[in-house]
């Protein structure tokens, strides 16, 4: 898609349109320098009536787009992006801001409702993503969410790896800030894609009660999928249904005592989420799959099992049959097929939203001591269950007693059982029933304490001392198969009527597979037990930051009015990592207890240099600097960070921006282990040979050999020998292999990670027509590399790098042969984890505005545009591939899922008395293309791998509408409708192989649970 499809032409239409009203109707206010006043007057304001959208918040949106600071209710300066606060300072570097005002016209609940709206940020829903842990992480410009820092209050949030932005209270936030590209040399080297600031309402005083209940009104149509569903035997709803409630409360108490010296305030937080079971949409009555390339689409049976219990002999005349219990009780077989009775629909029972409840807890202490000292302190303490199903089912392969009474005389015939034949295998997957299923549940608790003191000494200096202590305790209950339990469960003796254990185990429940629709609770009970892997990370982090204005030192430029402004800072941090599970889990999952730490020291300075003000064609010529080293205790090296910005206003109404930073950022703890940690598995789960060695040729005579897959070329590229290529001494045991060979090894770890390197570049124009007063305009171009990126690669990346590209020897050194035979066990192997890629490549446009109309005596309109467009998405995996731009695509490695255009206009209209706002906002989400459909052969794009159908996803828009009323001063009621025309999602076959959910979709990024219903209310005391 390019920016001139119609849709972006029409938002960008709309936008100019707006914000190019004549100026005689518009407002005097709000303009990015008076947003830089204190605002308690209008936050108490907001206050009194806290569900109308006031001018303040045109204010601080138009202070983001300008890059000034903005105050908090405090009238302190708060400030994303440095650690320097001026009445003056304008932002090199693009910041959106999200208001208290906007996130209560979203209804939103969760803070990734509130993120997942901005074209910034990749879209993560936790909420409908089935294989979930409950923790909310954010990934700016689809970078990982290891390279975006989160910051509550300019501190940071916790772990990078335990992560959870859902401790955060969206009733509590007074905005959240958003700066995209570098900012590691300001907060830290794990900057890298940017910060996100979220700063909280800490200066409450009263009592207040904000309440929020939202849920799903959708009119269930027909799909693709429907006809599908029902034909298996599957349900496929239709008609409205009212679901997928949720609520969230919270109550928040301040008061100040003696004489205002100290500040006291504090919040409880309650929400639950209910269940949204999969089937209850008609786009999800099965799992949607297209099983050839422009084949017909079906209902996805695998994972195979069946409620009938589904049946495959081992050995005998029907060996390698797949057959169910006949459903009519005759103890018969029928083949597996699609149809009522014979297979399960095997995602039946998972949530497409997954209930969840969730207590959050908090309070903020502030004491002045005196002018030069304030002491400060808070802590926020949460805790949030949720559950994952999945199917429940005795699964594998078990032998099966000839004399079992449940087995009739024609079902042992068809199984292989003859005289003389004691037990035949058999392999066994009967769902123990579709509402039998069995939750993983997930426990995360935790705690994060801030303290300080903080003040001036002087006219020119200030200071912040303080740290943050964070922990975050993860229990992962799962449901696991108790070993052994299905064979002796198999193993019957007895009669039908009074059947045993044949083994005698004690606590033995009999399991009769020969019969269908076996649901026995007790037998479930024996079969499925649960254990229990905690997960424990925190964070102690310690920072020193000094800011000193020196303009009354003198040091001043001659054509300046401001001299320079400088912060220094020093900052330690350890993040550790431990994990425990009990025998129940490590018998039945395996794994082994960890722990891991890190620290880093780090010391950073920052400058900002008025070169020239207030002169003709130079309102403003600004140069700031930064620059930060880094010392991580993984690291033999120290590394360093750094940023050069530059501000040009050659007129107030004009001002040019830049910002060039490098940014390195090491791995974290749990990269560092997956570097590290040395572990041998056997490569592919059984299935992987050596690519240098003979194919393997099974015949009716027995198996011959063919030519290996592998060129001569590409084997010599992995250190092979010319004279071993085809060899059968290559051959690993875990293919067709003579007798005496080993398993092919996969090595994970024994690597070393470094840093990597990102260099961010940031170029923009901000208009504030004086002839135009409220219009805020600011268009800026991006572009982020990261050299010697991290992540995580798997042996395919190297086997399959090195075969595609003839012999690449980035790929191919992961493959390392045994010195002397050539082989890869024996002390060869594959490499497999956390490593270095080449590059990772993010560019585009950002586009904002924001404009206040005054419509004398009938009220006010503001309007908010946020436009992203992406024109570069991916990387390069080697030296030798071409660039990946996976921009506006998906499938084939494209996991960004980034439409090349989308954008979010709102438009709000308030009384003048501010007793009604009505909002509306225009949501739209460009196309995505399959990979297969680009033209571009680096991303798959060829001409013998494009679909003919569902190969493209069209642009989506999405409408809300939000009415607020301030009944009276201490109640105001909020309405909102988000979807309002109740779209429906967009349907994607083999949806998990894009977006790692079982929808037939990608939730992620669209309304995929229809039309949300909200009202919410704000009451004072």
């Amino acid at each position: 898609m390019k920016i001139q499809h119609s849709a972006s032409w029409l938002a960008l239409s709309a936008a100019s349109m707006l914000f190019a009203a004549p100026a005689i109707a518009q407002q005097a206010g709000a303009t990015g320098a008076q947003a830089t006043a204190p605002q308690g007057d209008a936050d108490q304001a907001s206050n009194q009536n806290p569900g109308t959208l006031s001018a303040d918040a045109a204010a601080t949106r138009s202070a983001a787009i300008s890059g000034t600071p903005q105050a908090a209710s405090s009238g302190d300066v708060v400030v994303t992006g440095t650690r320097i606060s001026r009445p003056n300072l304008a932002s090199a570097a693009p910041i959106t801001s999200v208001t208290r005002q906007d996130i209560q016209a979203q209804a939103a609940v969760n803070v990734e409702d509130v993120l997942n709206r901005l074209p910034q940020v990749a879209p993560d829903s936790q909420q409908t993503y089935n294989d979930s842990d409950g923790r909310q992480r954010i990934k700016l410009r689809s970078l990982g969410f290891e390279r975006t820092l989160v910051l509550i209050d300019g501190k940071r949030l916790g772990t990078q790896n335990g992560q959870d932005v859902g401790i955060i209270p969206t009733s509590l936030l007074q905005r959240v800030d958003v700066l995209t590209g570098g900012a590691s040399s300001v907060y830290g080297s794990d900057a890298v894609a940017g910060v996100v600031n979220f700063v909280l309402r800490k200066d409450f005083e009263g009592v207040q009660i904000d309440t929020n209940y939202n849920f799903y009104n959708h009119n269930n149509k027909d799909t693709i999928v429907s006809p599908l569903a029902r034909a298996a035997g599957f349900s496929s709803p239709r008609g409205l249904t009212n679901d997928g409630g949720r609520a969230d409360l919270t109550l928040t108490a301040g008061t100040k005592l003696f004489d205002d010296k100290l500040h006291v305030s504090g919040f409880v937080n309650y929400r639950h989420t209910d269940e949204v079971p999969i089937t209850a949409r008609s786009n999800s009555g099965c799992y949607l799959t297209q099983l050839q390339l422009n084949g017909p689409l079906s209902c996805g049976l695998t994972p195979s099992s069946s409620t009938s219990g589904l049946i495959t002999p081992g050995t005998g005349p029907n060996q390698g049959a797949q057959l169910v219990n006949n459903p009519n009780g005759s103890r018969t077989f029928v083949p597996f097929a699609a149809g009522p009775g014979n297979a399960s629909n095997y995602f039946s029972g998972y949530a497409y939203q997954r209930p969840s409840e969730r207590v959050n807890a908090g309070g903020f202490v502030t004491l002045d001591l005196a002018p030069e000292a304030e002491l400060y302190a808070s802590g926020i303490w949460f805790r949030d269950k949720s559950y994952t199903d999945y199917p429940t089912i005795a699964s594998g392969t078990v032998n099966v007693n000839c004399n079992n009474p449940y087995l009739s005389g024609s079902q042992a015939t068809t199984i292989g059982c003859a005289a003389g034949v004691g037990s035949v295998p058999v392999t066994l997957a009967y769902r123990l029933g579709e509402n039998n299923d069995r939750p993983d549940t997930f426990i995360n608790t935790g705690l994060r304490l801030t303290g300080g003191v903080r003040g001036k000494v002087g006219d020119a200096w200030t200071y912040d001392v303080g740290g943050v202590y964070a922990r975050n305790h993860q229990d992962y209950i799962p449901s696991i198969r108790i070993p052994g339990n299905l064979q002796n469960a198999v193993n019957v003796g007895g009669t039908q009527a009074n059947p045993t254990c044949a083994n005698g185990a004690a606590g033995c429940v009999p399991f009769d597979i020969f019969s269908a629709g076996n649901t026995n609770p007790a037998l479930i009970n024996y079969l499925f037990g649960t254990g229990t892997n905690q997960t424990i990370g925190t964070l102690y982090d310690v920072q020193a930051n000094v800011t000193g204005d020196l303009t009354s030192y003198g040091i001043t430029s001659p054509f300046a009015e401001q001299g320079l402004a400088i912060a220094l800072g020093t900052e330690y941090r350890k993040d550790t990592l431990k994990s425990r599970a009990d025998a129940a889990y490590l018998s039945a999952v395996g794994g082994s207890d960890t722990d891991l730490s890190q620290d880093v020291i780090e010391a950073n300075i920052e400058v900002q240099a008025p070169l020239i003000q207030h002169k003709p064609f130079a309102e403003l010529v600004q140069v700031n600097g930064g620059y930060r080293v880094s010392k991580y205790s993984s690291n033999p090296k120290s590394f360093n960070t750094w940023k050069i910005e530059g501000v040009y206003a050659p007129v107030s109404d004009i001002t040019f921006r830049a910002s060039f930073n490098k940014a390195q950022r090491a791995p974290t703890v749990v990269e560092i282990r997956q570097a590290t940690n040395i572990a041998f598995a056997n490569g592919g789960s059984g299935t992987f040979t050596d690519f240098c060695a003979p194919t393997p040729i099974p015949g009716p005579n027995g198996v011959t050999y063919g030519a290996p897959i592998a060129s001569r070329e590409v084997c010599r590229a992995t250190g092979l020998s010319d004279a071993l290529y085809g060899s059968q001494s290559l051959l690993c045991s875990n293919g067709t292999a003579p007798n005496g060979s080993a398993a092919c090894a996969v090595r994970s770890g024994g690597f070393t990670a470094d840093p990597e390197t990102a260099y961010t570049q940031t170029y923009g124009l901000v208009l504030k027509p004086r002839f135009v007063r409220g219009l805020v305009f600011s268009v800026d171009r991006y572009r982020i590399k990261i050299d010697n990126s991290l992540g995580y690669n798997d042996y395919s990346y190297y086997t399959d790098g090195c075969l595609r590209s003839g012999g690449d020897q980035f790929f191919c050194q992961g493959i390392v042969r045994n010195a002397s035979t050539g082989t890869l066990f024996n002390g060869g192997y594959i490499r497999q984890g956390t490593t270095n890629y080449y590059t990772s490549v993010a560019q585009g446009w950002d586009f904002q505005a924001q404009y206040a109309l005054n419509l004398e005596s009938i009220g006010r309109l503001d309007f908010g545009f946020n436009g992203s467009l992406t024109t570069n998405a991916g990387g390069q995996d080697s030296p030798l591939q071409p660039n990946r731009n996976c921009a506006g695509y998906y499938g084939n490695g494209c996991g960004q899922l980034i439409p090349k255009w989308s954008h979010g206009l709102r438009t709000t209209y308030t009384t003048e008395d501010k007793k009604f706002s009505a909002s509306f906002n225009w949501r739209y989400v460009g196309a995505l293309t399959n990979a297969n459909n680009s033209g571009d052969p680096a991303i798959g794009g060829t001409p013998e791998r494009a679909l003919t159908d569902y190969y493209r996803v069209a642009p989506q828009n999405y409408f809300d509408l939000a009415f607020n009323f301030a009944i009276a001063k201490q109640f105001s009621l909020r309405l909102i409708a988000n979807n309002l025309l109740d779209r429906a999602a967009p349907i994607v076959p083999d949806s998990y192989n894009i977006s790692l959910a079982r929808t037939n979709t990608i939730p992620q990024r669209y309304d995929s649970l229809g039309r949300n219903i909200a009202i919410g209310t704000t009451i004072n005391f």
